[in-house]
Protein backbone atom coordinates (compact mmCIF):
# COMPACT_ATOMS: atom_id res chain seq x y z
CA UNK A 1 0.00 0.00 0.00
CA UNK A 2 1.37 3.11 -1.06
CA UNK A 3 1.17 5.70 2.28
CA UNK A 4 -0.05 8.93 1.54
CA UNK A 5 3.57 11.47 2.06
CA UNK A 6 3.09 14.46 4.44
CA UNK A 7 5.17 17.86 5.01
CA UNK A 8 4.37 19.36 8.41
CA UNK A 9 5.25 23.57 8.69
CA UNK A 10 4.95 24.84 11.76
CA UNK A 11 7.45 26.68 14.10
CA UNK A 12 6.71 24.67 17.14
CA UNK A 13 8.53 21.81 18.17
CA UNK A 14 6.28 20.37 20.27
CA UNK A 15 3.53 20.80 17.81
CA UNK A 16 5.75 19.15 14.67
CA UNK A 17 6.75 16.28 17.26
CA UNK A 18 2.72 15.92 18.23
CA UNK A 19 1.22 15.98 14.55
CA UNK A 20 3.85 13.78 13.54
CA UNK A 21 2.67 11.15 16.14
CA UNK A 22 -0.94 11.83 15.52
CA UNK A 23 -0.56 11.34 11.75
CA UNK A 24 1.53 8.92 11.55
CA UNK A 25 -0.84 6.84 13.83
CA UNK A 26 -2.65 5.90 10.99
CA UNK A 27 -1.44 3.15 8.91
CA UNK A 28 -1.87 4.73 5.45
CA UNK A 29 -0.29 8.16 6.16
CA UNK A 30 3.41 8.99 6.68
CA UNK A 31 5.11 12.37 7.53
CA UNK A 32 8.27 12.93 5.04
CA UNK A 33 9.54 15.47 6.68
CA UNK A 34 8.52 18.39 9.37
CA UNK A 35 9.97 21.83 9.24
CA UNK A 36 10.12 24.95 11.07
CA UNK A 37 9.19 27.37 8.15
CA UNK A 38 8.76 27.36 4.59
CA UNK A 39 12.09 28.16 3.69
CA UNK A 40 13.16 24.69 5.17
CA UNK A 41 10.36 23.21 3.91
CA UNK A 42 10.83 24.47 0.07
CA UNK A 43 14.67 22.50 0.47
CA UNK A 44 12.50 19.16 1.15
CA UNK A 45 10.37 20.26 -1.50
CA UNK A 46 13.69 19.76 -3.79
CA UNK A 47 13.94 16.44 -3.89
CA UNK A 48 10.31 15.44 -3.15
CA UNK A 49 6.95 16.48 -3.67
CA UNK A 50 4.71 15.98 -0.90
CA UNK A 51 1.47 14.39 -1.47
CA UNK A 52 -0.24 16.94 1.53
CA UNK A 53 0.89 19.46 3.20
CA UNK A 54 -0.01 20.78 6.48
CA UNK A 55 0.60 24.73 7.22
CA UNK A 56 0.90 26.79 9.82
CA UNK A 57 -0.28 30.50 9.59
CA UNK A 58 1.72 32.32 12.33
CA UNK A 59 5.73 32.11 11.26
CA UNK A 60 8.49 34.51 12.05
CA UNK A 61 10.62 34.25 8.84
CA UNK A 62 7.30 33.94 6.24
CA UNK A 63 3.84 33.39 7.17
CA UNK A 64 1.70 30.72 6.08
CA UNK A 65 -0.66 32.88 3.89
CA UNK A 66 2.49 34.10 1.54
CA UNK A 67 4.14 30.33 1.35
CA UNK A 68 0.54 29.17 0.45
CA UNK A 69 0.62 31.96 -2.29
CA UNK A 70 4.02 30.79 -3.20
CA UNK A 71 2.67 27.23 -3.96
CA UNK A 72 -0.68 27.95 -5.58
CA UNK A 73 1.01 30.24 -7.79
CA UNK A 74 4.22 27.74 -8.71
CA UNK A 75 3.68 24.16 -7.35
CA UNK A 76 -0.15 23.41 -6.22
CA UNK A 77 -0.37 21.14 -3.41
CA UNK A 78 -3.32 20.04 -1.41
CA UNK A 79 -2.83 22.29 1.76
CA UNK A 80 -4.31 21.79 5.22
CA UNK A 81 -3.99 24.42 7.44
CA UNK A 82 -3.55 23.67 10.77
CA UNK A 83 -4.31 26.79 13.50
CA UNK A 84 -4.70 28.33 16.86
CA UNK A 85 -8.51 29.15 18.08
CA UNK A 86 -7.83 32.47 18.12
CA UNK A 87 -10.05 35.75 16.22
CA UNK A 88 -6.98 36.62 14.43
CA UNK A 89 -6.16 32.85 13.43
CA UNK A 90 -10.03 32.34 12.35
CA UNK A 91 -9.53 35.41 10.08
CA UNK A 92 -6.48 34.06 8.55
CA UNK A 93 -7.78 30.74 8.40
CA UNK A 94 -10.61 31.82 5.94
CA UNK A 95 -7.99 33.61 3.81
CA UNK A 96 -5.86 30.78 3.46
CA UNK A 97 -9.27 28.39 2.18
CA UNK A 98 -9.94 31.61 -0.57
CA UNK A 99 -6.18 30.94 -1.24
CA UNK A 100 -6.84 27.61 -2.37
CA UNK A 101 -6.28 25.61 1.12
CA UNK A 102 -8.36 22.51 1.44
CA UNK A 103 -8.93 22.45 4.84
CA UNK A 104 -8.77 23.63 8.13
CA UNK A 105 -7.77 22.01 11.60
CA UNK A 106 -7.04 23.48 15.12
CA UNK A 107 -3.71 23.20 16.63
CA UNK A 108 -3.30 20.85 18.82
CA UNK A 109 -4.29 20.87 22.33
CA UNK A 110 -0.57 20.06 23.84
CA UNK A 111 -0.89 17.54 26.72
CA UNK A 112 -4.45 16.76 26.78
CA UNK A 113 -5.99 13.26 26.45
CA UNK A 114 -9.10 14.71 25.07
CA UNK A 115 -7.44 15.85 21.82
CA UNK A 116 -5.86 12.54 21.30
CA UNK A 117 -8.88 10.64 21.87
CA UNK A 118 -10.98 12.64 19.78
CA UNK A 119 -8.82 14.65 17.59
CA UNK A 120 -6.72 11.82 15.72
CA UNK A 121 -9.33 10.15 13.92
CA UNK A 122 -10.53 13.51 12.44
CA UNK A 123 -7.17 15.17 11.69
CA UNK A 124 -6.33 11.68 9.83
CA UNK A 125 -9.25 11.69 8.00
CA UNK A 126 -8.84 15.61 6.60
CA UNK A 127 -5.29 14.46 5.31
CA UNK A 128 -6.77 11.36 4.05
CA UNK A 129 -9.31 13.81 2.59
CA UNK A 130 -6.58 16.44 1.37
CA UNK A 131 -4.82 13.56 -0.77
CA UNK A 132 -7.22 12.86 -3.04
CA UNK A 133 -7.50 16.84 -4.20
CA UNK A 134 -6.43 17.90 -7.46
CA UNK A 135 -4.68 20.40 -6.33
CA UNK A 136 -4.89 22.49 -9.53
CA UNK A 137 -8.96 22.35 -9.39
CA UNK A 138 -8.04 24.65 -6.21
CA UNK A 139 -6.44 27.70 -5.91
CA UNK A 140 3.85 2.37 11.47
CA UNK A 141 2.10 2.42 14.41
CA UNK A 142 -1.48 1.92 14.98
CA UNK A 143 -3.11 3.38 17.72
CA UNK A 144 -6.84 2.65 19.23
CA UNK A 145 -9.32 6.06 18.07
CA UNK A 146 -12.80 6.23 19.55
CA UNK A 147 -15.23 4.54 18.45
CA UNK A 148 -17.52 5.83 15.43
CA UNK A 149 -20.41 6.51 17.26
CA UNK A 150 -23.84 7.09 15.05
CA UNK A 151 -26.59 9.70 15.60
CA UNK A 152 -28.14 7.25 18.06
CA UNK A 153 -25.72 9.04 20.59
CA UNK A 154 -27.67 12.00 20.56
CA UNK A 155 -31.32 11.03 19.89
CA UNK A 156 -33.35 8.25 18.98
CA UNK A 157 -34.49 7.67 15.20
CA UNK A 158 -37.84 8.84 14.10
CA UNK A 159 -40.44 6.80 14.83
CA UNK A 160 -42.32 7.33 11.75
CA UNK A 161 -43.68 10.48 10.30
CA UNK A 162 -43.46 13.49 12.43
CA UNK A 163 -46.84 15.41 13.09
CA UNK A 164 -46.99 18.25 11.03
CA UNK A 165 -49.03 20.98 12.09
CA UNK A 166 -47.41 23.89 9.60
CA UNK A 167 -46.55 24.38 6.23
CA UNK A 168 -43.38 26.29 6.66
CA UNK A 169 -40.05 24.92 4.83
CA UNK A 170 -36.56 24.04 6.37
CA UNK A 171 -33.61 23.70 4.42
CA UNK A 172 -31.00 21.48 5.89
CA UNK A 173 -27.86 21.46 4.36
CA UNK A 174 -24.07 19.19 5.35
CA UNK A 175 -20.59 19.92 3.85
CA UNK A 176 -17.12 19.01 4.82
CA UNK A 177 -13.78 18.70 2.88
CA UNK A 178 -14.42 21.52 -0.28
CA UNK A 179 -17.50 22.77 1.71
CA UNK A 180 -16.58 26.11 2.51
CA UNK A 181 -16.98 26.94 -1.53
CA UNK A 182 -19.09 25.39 -2.31
CA UNK A 183 -21.70 26.37 0.28
CA UNK A 184 -21.00 29.88 -0.75
CA UNK A 185 -22.08 29.12 -4.13
CA UNK A 186 -25.31 27.62 -2.90
CA UNK A 187 -25.96 29.96 -0.32
CA UNK A 188 -24.98 32.95 -2.70
CA UNK A 189 -27.67 32.16 -5.04
CA UNK A 190 -30.87 31.52 -2.61
CA UNK A 191 -33.16 34.69 -2.06
CA UNK A 192 -33.26 36.81 0.81
CA UNK A 193 -36.79 35.05 1.24
CA UNK A 194 -35.67 31.90 1.10
CA UNK A 195 -37.15 29.49 3.82
CA UNK A 196 -34.55 28.94 7.08
CA UNK A 197 -31.58 27.00 6.62
CA UNK A 198 -29.50 25.11 8.77
CA UNK A 199 -25.84 23.86 8.34
CA UNK A 200 -23.45 21.77 9.37
CA UNK A 201 -20.32 22.30 8.11
CA UNK A 202 -16.93 20.49 9.52
CA UNK A 203 -14.88 23.22 10.95
CA UNK A 204 -12.97 23.13 14.20
CA UNK A 205 -14.55 25.99 17.07
CA UNK A 206 -13.85 29.48 16.93
CA UNK A 207 -13.46 29.11 12.69
CA UNK A 208 -17.42 28.32 12.30
CA UNK A 209 -17.95 32.32 13.58
CA UNK A 210 -15.44 33.77 11.14
CA UNK A 211 -16.82 31.66 8.05
CA UNK A 212 -20.78 32.50 9.01
CA UNK A 213 -19.43 36.61 9.46
CA UNK A 214 -17.81 36.09 5.50
CA UNK A 215 -21.10 34.33 4.19
CA UNK A 216 -23.41 36.80 5.74
CA UNK A 217 -21.08 39.87 3.69
CA UNK A 218 -21.35 38.03 0.31
CA UNK A 219 -25.35 36.49 0.45
CA UNK A 220 -28.28 37.65 0.11
CA UNK A 221 -29.90 35.59 3.17
CA UNK A 222 -28.32 36.45 6.45
CA UNK A 223 -26.33 33.81 8.15
CA UNK A 224 -25.22 33.82 11.89
CA UNK A 225 -23.41 31.39 13.88
CA UNK A 226 -26.51 29.32 15.88
CA UNK A 227 -26.99 30.07 19.59
CA UNK A 228 -29.09 27.40 21.62
CA UNK A 229 -32.81 28.68 21.23
CA UNK A 230 -32.34 30.65 17.73
CA UNK A 231 -35.46 30.58 15.90
CA UNK A 232 -35.53 28.93 12.07
CA UNK A 233 -36.46 32.46 10.09
CA UNK A 234 -36.91 32.83 6.46
CA UNK A 235 -33.87 34.37 4.99
CA UNK A 236 -31.59 33.05 7.32
CA UNK A 237 -29.10 30.42 7.50
CA UNK A 238 -27.78 29.37 11.07
CA UNK A 239 -24.47 27.69 10.78
CA UNK A 240 -23.87 25.04 13.60
CA UNK A 241 -21.16 26.27 15.79
CA UNK A 242 -17.81 24.38 15.49
CA UNK A 243 -17.50 21.62 18.42
CA UNK A 244 -21.20 21.31 19.22
CA UNK A 245 -24.25 19.63 17.58
CA UNK A 246 -27.18 21.57 16.03
CA UNK A 247 -30.47 19.75 15.95
CA UNK A 248 -33.63 20.98 14.27
CA UNK A 249 -36.37 21.39 17.04
CA UNK A 250 -40.30 22.63 17.09
CA UNK A 251 -42.69 23.79 19.12
CA UNK A 252 -46.17 24.07 17.67
CA UNK A 253 -45.76 25.90 14.68
CA UNK A 254 -42.12 27.41 15.57
CA UNK A 255 -38.97 25.82 13.95
CA UNK A 256 -35.57 26.59 16.51
CA UNK A 257 -32.54 25.06 17.11
CA UNK A 258 -30.67 23.16 19.59
CA UNK A 259 -26.88 24.21 20.06
CA UNK A 260 -25.32 21.22 22.38
CA UNK A 261 -22.47 19.35 23.78
CA UNK A 262 -22.11 15.79 23.21
CA UNK A 263 -19.91 12.75 21.84
CA UNK A 264 -18.58 12.63 18.20
CA UNK A 265 -20.85 11.50 15.78
CA UNK A 266 -20.05 9.44 12.88
CA UNK A 267 -16.48 11.34 13.85
CA UNK A 268 -17.68 14.48 13.92
CA UNK A 269 -19.04 17.56 16.14
CA UNK A 270 -20.97 19.13 14.58
CA UNK A 271 -22.60 16.00 12.72
CA UNK A 272 -24.80 16.40 9.33
CA UNK A 273 -26.39 13.34 10.36
CA UNK A 274 -27.41 14.65 14.05
CA UNK A 275 -28.57 17.46 12.24
CA UNK A 276 -30.67 15.56 9.38
CA UNK A 277 -32.11 13.19 11.99
CA UNK A 278 -33.50 16.12 13.90
CA UNK A 279 -34.83 17.59 10.61
CA UNK A 280 -36.45 13.82 9.55
CA UNK A 281 -37.97 13.88 13.53
CA UNK A 282 -39.44 17.00 13.15
CA UNK A 283 -39.79 18.72 9.62
CA UNK A 284 -40.21 15.63 7.60
CA UNK A 285 -41.59 16.21 4.44
CA UNK A 286 -41.65 20.00 5.14
CA UNK A 287 -38.01 19.53 4.66
CA UNK A 288 -35.09 19.41 1.87
CA UNK A 289 -31.98 18.10 2.68
CA UNK A 290 -28.70 18.83 0.21
CA UNK A 291 -25.09 17.20 1.02
CA UNK A 292 -22.17 18.52 -0.27
CA UNK A 293 -18.30 17.60 -1.26
CA UNK A 294 -16.84 15.85 1.53
CA UNK A 295 -15.17 12.82 3.03
CA UNK A 296 -16.31 10.23 5.22
CA UNK A 297 -19.88 9.23 5.59
CA UNK A 298 -21.41 11.72 7.40
CA UNK A 299 -24.80 12.44 6.98
CA UNK A 300 -25.50 9.68 4.62
CA UNK A 301 -27.34 7.71 7.10
CA UNK A 302 -29.17 10.80 8.41
CA UNK A 303 -30.34 11.74 4.78
CA UNK A 304 -31.92 8.47 4.33
CA UNK A 305 -34.11 8.96 7.32
CA UNK A 306 -35.11 12.65 5.95
CA UNK A 307 -36.16 10.99 2.51
CA UNK A 308 -38.01 8.30 4.67
CA UNK A 309 -39.61 10.75 6.31
CA UNK A 310 -40.81 12.52 3.21
CA UNK A 311 -38.20 15.16 3.23
CA UNK A 312 -36.76 15.87 -0.50
CA UNK A 313 -33.32 15.00 -0.50
CA UNK A 314 -30.52 16.49 -3.10
CA UNK A 315 -26.92 15.09 -3.53
CA UNK A 316 -23.73 17.24 -5.63
CA UNK A 317 -22.74 15.23 -8.26
CA UNK A 318 -19.33 14.19 -8.93
CA UNK A 319 -17.65 15.80 -11.28
CA UNK A 320 -18.19 19.40 -9.03
CA UNK A 321 -17.12 18.02 -5.82
CA UNK A 322 -13.51 18.43 -4.21
CA UNK A 323 -13.95 14.82 -2.30
CA UNK A 324 -17.07 13.23 -4.10
CA UNK A 325 -17.15 11.00 0.05
CA UNK A 326 -19.82 11.97 1.91
CA UNK A 327 -22.29 12.39 -1.41
CA UNK A 328 -21.91 9.27 -2.62
CA UNK A 329 -22.14 7.54 0.63
CA UNK A 330 -25.63 8.64 0.39
CA UNK A 331 -26.55 7.74 -2.66
CA UNK A 332 -25.28 4.37 -1.67
CA UNK A 333 -28.18 3.82 0.94
CA UNK A 334 -30.57 4.99 -1.50
CA UNK A 335 -31.45 8.24 0.70
CA UNK A 336 -31.02 10.46 -2.44
CA UNK A 337 -33.69 11.56 -4.55
CA UNK A 338 -31.72 13.52 -6.91
CA UNK A 339 -28.06 14.20 -7.65
CA UNK A 340 -26.72 17.35 -9.35
CA UNK A 341 -24.04 20.09 -10.28
CA UNK A 342 -23.08 22.09 -7.50
CA UNK A 343 -24.37 25.04 -9.77
CA UNK A 344 -27.99 23.73 -10.01
CA UNK A 345 -28.63 22.93 -6.58
CA UNK A 346 -29.62 26.54 -5.34
CA UNK A 347 -32.45 26.39 -7.95
CA UNK A 348 -33.85 23.17 -6.88
CA UNK A 349 -33.74 24.16 -3.69
CA UNK A 350 -35.58 27.03 -4.15
CA UNK A 351 -38.16 25.26 -6.55
CA UNK A 352 -38.89 22.20 -4.27
CA UNK A 353 -39.09 24.81 -1.20
CA UNK A 354 -41.69 27.10 -2.51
Amino acid sequence: MKKVRVLIVDDSATVRHTLKEVIESAPDLEVMAAAADPFVAARYMRDEAPDVIVLDIEMPRMDGLSFLDRLMSQHPVPVVICSSLTEQASESAMAALDRGAVEVISKPKLGTREFLVESRAAICEVVRAASKVDAKRLRLRRVATAPKLSADAMLEKPSGTAMIQTTEKVIAIGASTGGTDALLQVLGRLRADSPGVLVVQHMPETFTGQFARRLDSLCRVRVKEAEDGDSVLRGQVLLAPGGRHMLLQRSGARYYVQVKNGPLVARHRPSVDVLFRSTARYAGKNAVGVILTGMGDDGARGMLEMKTAGAYTIAQDEATCVVFGMPNEAIALGGVDRVMPLDAIADEVTRRAA
